[in-house]
């Protein structure tokens, strides 16, 4: 049977589970377009201006009867979330980040797909997307049996969690469609609880303005203030709702050499990533999803970060040196937040030693006690 044969050809590509669904997406409609109304998606614009074509995959590419959904695991070696997440000193990066941009990777794969089928059939009308089309990726992942989508909004395999990216190829042909898995979230609401900002603001419902992967990789201007201590060492991307998943204890690291991590972007300090030039960050993030931000906003999310790191003259001085030769006022503002950061640790710490000596005298100790 075709079917068959697509889901195991795709497996030899290197995609873990292959699925397929129809493009009945209508059940979505609402609950996209009062997402949108909540004004939920922030500054991405074009979630708006395509509006309900993300529920109706054949306008996005007419013709389309079907929708194979492919999902690629991409948790690397090593990890090391939570040592990495407790050292404030050095720059949590979101694990998918790690290695080679995941669009490409993906996009090339389904391609080989599509020809493969199109050798099989002849002539077919087919296209690739991988999180680059106004498309509702999970809901048809979630029909075509990948997984359910869980309260974070993220696709969980009851198998292998949610380390994962997913993919579409778009075809023509009247295909036997997969089941959609029974949703085993039940009342956990561990996903909720964790996050850093309080983003998930219903199961199911994420406010992106709240949320740390919106706030460090798709706003354009200034981290809003009362968000900017809640984000940690995170330079780019959040991964706690996953961290705290249950399924996830059930996650494999990824087979895909281009998804493992990267030596200069793993495990870094925050002060060795903020005194890159503009040309050593090009550089070191080429073929990385992270260039994408630019360098601006690159030394803006390490300044935030280093306004949560603890307070040492090295960390100062690197940031009072890049304030004087900076000539970008969103860089500039961050690292006189966090340079103010730094100034109240300071003055609470002369605050506790005066304490301290206070309290020395009243007792009759030697001051140096």
């Amino acid at each position: 049977m075709l079917s068959e044969s697509i889901k195991q050809w795709g497996k030899t590509l290197g995609f873990q589970q292959v699925g397929i669904a129809d493009i009945d997406l209508k059940q979505h409609e609402s609950t996209l377009q009062q997402w949108l109304d909540n004004h939920y998606h922030g500054e991405m614009d074009y979630m708006q201006k395509h509006g309900m074509k993300r529920a109706r995959p054949d306008e996005l590419h007419p013709g389309t009867l079907r929708v194979i959904s492919v999902r690629m695991d991409y948790l690397p070696d090593n990890a090391a979330f939570a040592r990495t997440l407790k050292d404030k000193n050095i720059a949590y990066i979101s694990r998918y980040a790690l290695g080679r941009d995941y669009h490409k990777v993906m996009r090339k794969k389904l391609k080989q797909l599509g020809q493969k089928i199109e050798q099989e059939v002849g002539q077919l009308g087919y296209r690739p997307f991988v999180d680059s089309a106004p498309i509702l990726e999970r809901p048809l992942a979630e029909k075509a049996g990948l997984g359910w989508v869980g309260k974070h909004s993220l696709l969980i395999d009851g198998k292998s969690g949610s380390w994962f990216f997913v993919g579409e190829l778009l075809v023509d042909l009247p295909l036997p469609i997969d089941q959609p898995v029974e949703n085993r979230c039940g009342s956990c609401v561990a996903c909720l609880k964790i996050c850093p900002t309080q983003a998930i603001v219903a199961p199911y419902i994420v406010d992106a303005r709240r949320c740390i992967s919106y706030l460090t990789i798709e706003l354009q201007g200034a981290i809003p203030i009362e968000f900017r201590k809640a984000i940690g060492n995170r330079i780019y991307g959040c991964d706690d709702c996953q961290l705290i998943c249950p399924w996830n204890r059930f996650a494999n690291t990824t087979q895909e050499t281009d998804y493992q991590a990267r030596q200069q972007l793993d495990k870094q300090p925050l002060l060795t990533l903020f005194n890159w030039s503009e040309s050593e960050f090009l550089s070191n993030t080429e073929g990385s999803p992270i260039r994408r931000i630019g360098y601006q906003r690159w030394l803006r999310n390490i300044a935030v970060a280093l306004g949560n790191a603890p307070s040492n003259e090295a960390v100062v001085n690197a940031l009072k040196d890049k304030l004087a030769c900076c000539d970008s006022p969103l860089v500039n503002e961050h690292i006189t937040w966090a340079l103010a950061e730094h100034q109240q640790h300071s003055l609470i710490a002369n605050e506790r030693l005066t304490l301290r000596l206070i309290n020395a005298i009243e007792k009759g100790l030697p001051r140096d006690a």
